[in-house]
């Protein structure tokens, strides 16, 4: 995908290009020249404090250490406790500040949005804002691995077909285990 500029100089002119690289109009090279001479148009990041919301919603908030349905330590939203956290190995019921919670959150949501950017291309970031949140929602939920299985709403996504893409995302066994998030998201999909 070729990034969009703003610029006021005409690049896509054969004679001004041809003036700006010594005769040559390769379309490589008007690219450079785009990319040194004009400043992208830079996307607004997404509404992260929406997303906390959301998940706080679909994930609860639990401010102590508690096992998740797989028996793992977890806190905050949905934050499972690895050795690298300073709760590492404390015991279920330990309280937690709502800054660390807020902390562990930001780390994975950071995670999320890289993830879903991984997954996507360079298209997740030239998206709605409501569609980036709806898919790093679902990258909080399944991660990555189980995400990238649907195959026909990544294709649909693509091609900024919203309608399609969320009739590909209730067609899952995700769609089945958690119906009315699912629902939500799919709805808020086809609704962009």
């Amino acid at each position: 995908m070729v990034p969009h500029y703003s610029c006021d100089r005409n690049l896509n002119d054969q004679h001004s290009t041809s003036i700006y690289l010594g005769g040559s109009c390769h379309q490589v090279m008007i690219e450079l020249i785009r990319k040194l001479w004009c400043k992208p148009k830079v996307k607004p990041i997404m509404n992260r404090e929406a997303v906390f919301e959301q998940l706080k919603i679909d994930e609860g908030v639990v401010y102590e250490i508690y096992l998740d349905h797989l028996n793992y330590p977890t806190f905050g939203v949905g934050h499972l406790i690895k050795e690298s956290d300073g709760e590492y190995g404390a015991p279920v019921g330990t309280k937690i500040s709502p800054e660390r919670v807020s902390e562990a959150f930001d780390h994975d949501l950071n995670v999320a949005i890289y993830e879903c950017a991984v997954l996507y291309g360079d298209g997740f970031h030239s998206w709605p804002d409501e569609v980036q949140q709806i898919l790093v929602n679902m990258m909080f939920n399944l991660g990555r691995p189980r995400l990238s299985k649907f195959k026909n709403m990544y294709l649909h996504l693509q091609n900024e077909d919203w309608v399609n893409a969320a009739v590909e995302g209730r067609d899952s066994k995700w769609y089945r285990q958690v119906t009315n998030r699912a629902e939500r998201l799919m709805t808020r999909l086809e609704n962009v």
